[in-house]
């Protein structure tokens, strides 16, 4: 079996690559530049866990326009991104205009071209509120998407098996299955030293203190 996995280089797509490598895919390993303010430290450590992983393949896709588009303080330098406040309701400004169906659609394509049976996407409970392209309804939606418009007709599933679970759990799952955690990177601003203090970083920090695990990357601030 083969599958794609969209490795960000981040904590969630990371452990789902481990966890598609654990139930017996061999993995394609896509990893999407889109003008992300840490767009370095992600590659490289996409790129290190695709090797340590060892995927059949590692492709790399600039998709610069999101940039282009703006509207994303992780894409346009002149809206801020924000430190955590707790209680914070609505749309963060940290989306990306449906970013995850231009992400599937790039992934399903590359899975289509390697006959490959599966493309796992990392969507978990806790951004629902947040990102309404990672509810499980806007999956169930770009599946049946996929059904009818590929030539392979419904052989390559869209699998989500963090789309119930919450940081905590993933990460627990991560550990038991020897995840590189310090190969990883959340940070929403900083390439080197992880800020601490965005909601990326927040969520990251309490999972790992849930457990009574210290986060091993570099912090500046660790509330």
């Amino acid at each position: 079996m083969k599958a794609v996995c969209l490795l960000s280089g981040g904590m969630d797509s990371t452990t789902l690559a481990y966890v598609a490598k654990d139930m017996g895919y061999d993995i394609l390993a896509l990893h999407l530049n889109y003008g992300q303010l840490t767009e370095a430290k992600e590659r490289a450590c996409a790129r290190t866990v695709a090797g340590l992983l060892g995927a059949e393949e590692f492709l790399e896709i600039d998709v610069g326009y999101f940039s282009q588009f703006g509207k994303s303080a992780l894409t346009d330098p002149g809206i801020a991104v924000e430190d955590y406040s707790e209680g914070h309701a609505g749309i963060p400004k940290t989306y990306v205009p449906f970013r995850n169906a231009n992400l599937l659609a790039m992934a399903v394509s590359f899975a289509e071209s390697r006959d490959a049976d599966a493309v796992f996407i990392g969507v978990q409970s806790s951004d629902y509120s947040g990102y309404p392209d990672c509810r499980e309804e806007f999956i169930q939606a770009f599946q049946r998407a996929v059904d009818l418009g590929t030539a392979a007709g419904g052989t390559i599933k869209l699998m989500t098996p963090f789309v119930h679970m919450n940081k905590t759990e993933i990460v627990q799952k991560g550990l038991d299955l020897g995840v590189p955690y310090d190969q990883t990177w959340s940070c929403y601003t900083e390439n080197e030293v992880a800020c601490g203090t965005c909601d990326s970083c927040h969520f990251r920090l309490e999972a790992f203190r849930a457990l009574g695990i210290e986060d091993p990357i570099p912090y500046r601030v660790r509330p």
